[in-house]
């Protein structure tokens, strides 16, 4: 049987880093500072924002939600994101996806300013995880999954791995960690119009699902002993559940688990590290946005 990688205490572990630094961070008068912005009355977008919400001041961070109605017009919200940018108390900035249908993410995503889209989707940050730049912050569930292989122990250096799935939220950065010198994986991605990804799965010594269709991987298309990460999560009719359904994960886990070295369940394995590395992300910028005013300060005194 796999060993189950515990993604709830890994991202307990790293909370607990993320409370210390905030600490050190208050006692030079910065507190690092996390705003949503939440448009519409999404449930689930809203569950989502309120746990980010209760983990920034669990880390002794400020939080700030600005919900705006469903109807917003697109200069009311371009305000708003200007006014977050040129906040010094807001140090990360987060637009809750999915937007209502009459505004189109992208711009948005744009007008944020890089040095504050923790998120990791604005294009110059996109770029920078590209190129594995550290000045870029990478979104966190990419972040997420190499934090997982990093503390487990999961060799890369000279591996395969498979990616199932093209996002640009999860697969493409992703990829581009994995190969990034560290690392050093050799890297397939396939997707929905790969004719068969069977093959492609079968050689991975660390297969990566995100697609979001529960049961895809089964255990004939896991190689024995490879390390398995399941980045779905599906609501799924189940009328034995309590609340009617119940979380399922892209990876037929009981079978797969008899065929994998390590496999990360659904729910407890990738869900937890994606708010922790946000936190993370915030908390780096923060760093550097004081570390930026503590030079300016240094210079205007030097030319004093």
């Amino acid at each position: 049987m796999a060993r189950i990688i515990n993604g709830t205490e890994i991202s307990r572990t790293i909370r607990a880093e993320v409370a210390a630094e905030v600490a050190l961070l208050r006692a030079q008068g910065v507190v690092p500072g996390l705003a949503v912005v939440l448009v519409g009355n999404d449930p689930a977008s809203e569950v989502y924002v309120r746990s980010k919400a209760r983990a920034c001041r669990e880390a002794g961070m400020q939080d700030r939600t600005l919900k705006l109605p469903a109807e917003v017009a697109a200069e009311e919200l371009y305000g708003v994101i200007d006014g977050l940018n040129a906040d010094p108390e807001i140090h990360g900035i987060l637009l809750q996806l999915p937007l209502p249908p009459h505004l189109n993410p992208k711009p948005f995503l744009e007008r944020i300013n890089p040095a504050k889209d923790v998120d990791g989707f604005h294009p110059l940050n996109v770029g920078r995880a590209f190129i594995a730049d550290p000045r870029g912050f990478v979104p966190a569930t990419p972040a997420g999954i190499m934090e997982i292989l990093r503390r487990e122990e999961i060799p890369t250096r000279g591996r395969h791995a498979t990616i199932v799935g093209r996002s640009l939220i999860v697969s493409k950065p992703l990829m581009s960690l994995l190969m990034a010198p560290g690392p050093d994986a050799s890297v397939t991605l396939v997707h929905r119009h790969t004719p068969d990804i069977a093959p492609h799965t079968r050689m991975a010594d660390i297969l990566i699902v995100a697609v979001g269709k529960p049961g895809l991987i089964t255990a004939d298309m896991v190689k024995p002993g490879a390390t398995v990460i399941d980045v779905g999560i599906t609501r799924v009719p189940d009328p034995d559940a309590p609340s009617g359904y119940r979380v399922a994960g892209d990876v037929e886990f009981e079978g797969v688990s008899r065929v994998a070295g390590a496999i990360t369940p659904v729910p407890g394995g990738v869900g937890p590290m994606t708010i922790t590395m946000l936190l993370r992300n915030t908390v780096d910028a923060a760093r550097r946005a004081h570390a930026a005013e503590t030079r300016k300060r240094e210079r205007r005194a030097g030319r004093g």
